[in-house]
C-alpha cells in the first residue's frame, strides 16, 4: 500500500491532503480571506499565510486520515504553475519532508492535477476523453490519452474563462471574488435578456477580452441611460453573462469532440463548480450523446486531492523528483 501526502500551494488556498492506495483519506483546505479588500490575490500576502498554514494544515491532514507521519511513503507537490512565492513554500516543506523521514519527493504539474482529479471518485472516465479545464488562470481543452500522456489542443489566447467571471463581476460593482456572485445572481435571471457576441476564434481556441469590453460598454451606456440599471437588472444581466461565457465553452468543446470522434467529456477546474456551466453540461450530454465527467464540488477548485491522486500514479510509476528541483511559475504541460 503507497501512502501519499499531498501539498498544494499554488494560488490562495493551502491545502494537505493524505491518499492511501488510490482512495483518499483527508483533503484539508485553508482558504486565504485577506485577499478580499483588494479585490484579487495580492502574491506577498498569499505565500506568507501559507507560511502559516501549512504546517496545521498537514497536521490536520494526517489526523483526519488517522495515520502516522511515519506511515507516509512519499510527498507529492505542486511544482507549478503558479504564484512564485506560493509555490516555494509547498515546495521547499515538501522537500523538508521527504528528507527529514526518507522518502520519496513526487512532483506535480497543477494543470495535470485538475485533469487527473476525476480519478478520485467513481465515475471515471475512460481513455482517452477530453477535459475541459477551466480556472481563474487557465481555459484549455484537453485530449488525455492515459495518465501521463496528455495534449493541449485548445487554450484562450488572452483572458481564461475565470478572469472574465471576477472581471465581470468588478464592473458590475460585485465584491471580490465575484465568479460565485454571478452565479448566485443568475441563477434568478433570465439568460436571453441581454445577447452578447460570442467571439468567432478559428480552431479550438478561446479569446475572452472582447466579451468583457462589450460588457463594459453595455454597462456603461445603461447607466448613463439609466442610474438606476443595474440595481433593477442585475439577475438578468448576470445570468445572460454567465450564458454567453458558458456557451462559447461548450460551442468549442463540441468541435472537439467532433474533430476527435471523442464522447467521454470531462470539466476540470475551480470555474466547474458553476452551476450554470454543470446545468449546461449535462444537457449537452443528453443533445450530443456525451457521457459527462465532473468532480465533486470539493475536488474542483484547488485542493491537495487532485495532487495527491495524480502523485500516486507517479509513485506507482516510479517517477520520483531529486532534492535539488525547484518551483516554476510557469509550467510547460
Amino acid at each position: 500500500m503507497a501512502t501519499i501526502l499531498a501539498i498544494e500551494s499554488s494560488c490562495d488556498e493551502t491545502s494537505a491532503a493524505i491518499c492511501i492506495d488510490g482512495i483518499m483519506r483527508s483533503n484539508i483546505i485553508a482558504t486565504q480571506a485577506v485577499h478580499q479588500k483588494y479585490g484579487g490575490v495580492v502574491p506577498e500576502l498569499a505565500s506568507r499565510a501559507h507560511q502559516q498554514n501549512i504546517i496545521p494544515v498537514v497536521q490536520e491532514a494526517v489526523a483526519a486520515a488517522k495515520i502516522n507521519k511515519k506511515d507516509i511513503d512519499a510527498v507529492a507537490f505542486t511544482r507549478g504553475p503558479g504564484l512564485l512565492g506560493s509555490l516555494l513554500v509547498g515546495t521547499s516543506f515538501a522537500k523538508a519532508f521527504a528528507l527529514a523521514n526518507d522518502i520519496h519527493l513526487v512532483e506535480v504539474n497543477h494543470m495535470q492535477a485538475h485533469v487527473l482529479a476525476h480519478f478520485i471518485d467513481d465515475p471515471k472516465p475512460a481513455f482517452p476523453f477530453l477535459c475541459l479545464t477551466v480556472s481563474g488562470g487557465h481555459t484549455q481543452i484537453v485530449l488525455v490519452r492515459d495518465f501521463f500522456n496528455m495534449e493541449i489542443v485548445g487554450e484562450t489566447n488572452d483572458d481564461a474563462a475565470g478572469e472574465a467571471f471576477d472581471k465581470t463581476a468588478k464592473i458590475l460593482g460585485l465584491p471580490y471574488p465575484g465568479g460565485p456572485l454571478i452565479d448566485k445572481y443568475a441563477r434568478e435571471g433570465n439568460p436571453l435578456a441581454f445577447p452578447f457576441p460570442e467571439p468567432q476564434i478559428p480552431g479550438l481556441d478561446f479569446s475572452f477580452s472582447g466579451l468583457k469590453t462589450s460588457i463594459l460598454y453595455f454597462v456603461r451606456d445603461r447607466l448613463k441611460a439609466d442610474p438606476d440599471f443595474l440595481k433593477n437588472n442585475m439577475n438578468d444581466v448576470c445570468a445572460s453573462v454567465q450564458y454567453r461565457i458558458i456557451t462559447i465553452l461548450i460551442n468549442k468543446l463540441r468541435k472537439a469532440a467532433k474533430q476527435y470522434g471523442i464522447n467521454d467529456i470531462a470539466i476540470a477546474g475551480g470555474v466547474s463548480a458553476n452551476s450554470g456551466l454543470r446545468a449546461m453540461m449535462q444537457e449537452a450530454a443528453e443533445k450530443y450523446n456525451w457521457s459527462v465527467f465532473i468532480p465533486a464540488f470539493q475536488y474542483c477548485t484547488d485542493n491537495a486531492a487532485m495532487i495527491a491522486i495524480a502523485g500516486y500514479y507517479k509513485y506507482m510509476n516510479k517517477d520520483f523528483a531529486s532534492q535539488d528541483i525547484a518551483p516554476l511559475a510557469r509550467m510547460n504541460f
